[in-house]
């Protein structure tokens, strides 16, 4: 795991032991920042929310690439993602959050905060992806324009998107992972 491009270009992520965690490899990491550099600039976004963040290495790419601030949530490894976000010179850009992403979601909802692009990564198969794209729809969380990463498993569909969004491209990986873009209308 490292940073790909950007201010932090090379830096090696710190993992968490054990399986606990899927982090999003480089090659899949890489393909997908090569699609996002063609639909948005990342100097001109403002906030980056990185939901299930694992490592924080989603929106660590962001910040490195010239995003503004990131929000990281995740109860398991809020920890790691503050050293990395040290390590990497981030920290002052960062807010993270050490809980579940549901009330993390509706206490970001409820100061007005919108982002200008999201990441959600949950654990594949337990239907978090769809969720999770769900809330941040009935939250206003995305901003009009914005965009929405949802990565799942191969094997998944999430069907019933949200009326203001509207999936602009579907990637698959390999037999494992699969990452569908939103853009909110």
């Amino acid at each position: 795991m490292r940073i790909i491009t950007g201010k932090a270009k090379g830096l090696k992520l710190k993992t968490p032991p054990g399986m606990s965690t899927r982090p999003t490899g480089d090659r899949v990491k890489e393909s997908l920042f090569n699609i996002l550099n063609g639909m948005i600039n990342f100097s001109e976004v403002e906030r980056v929310a990185d939901i299930f963040a694992g490592t924080g290495a989603l929106g660590l790419e962001s910040l490195s690439r010239g995003a503004k601030a990131a929000v990281f949530i995740d109860r398991a490894t809020a920890d790691l993602i503050r050293e990395n976000s040290e390590r990497a010179k981030f920290f002052d850009a960062c807010e993270i959050l050490k809980s579940d992403f549901e009330p993390a979601l509706k206490n970001l909802s409820g100061r007005e905060v919108q982002f200008d692009l999201i990441f959600s990564d949950p654990p594949y198969k337990t239907g978090l992806a769809k969720k999770s794209l769900n809330l941040v729809s009935e939250l206003n969380l995305l901003k009009v324009g914005g965009i929405m990463v949802a990565e799942y498993g191969a094997e998944e569909v999430v069907d019933g998107v949200p009326p203001n969004f509207k999936s602009v491209r579907k990637i698959s990986y390999g037999h494992t992972t699969a990452a569908e873009i939103f853009c909110r209308e």
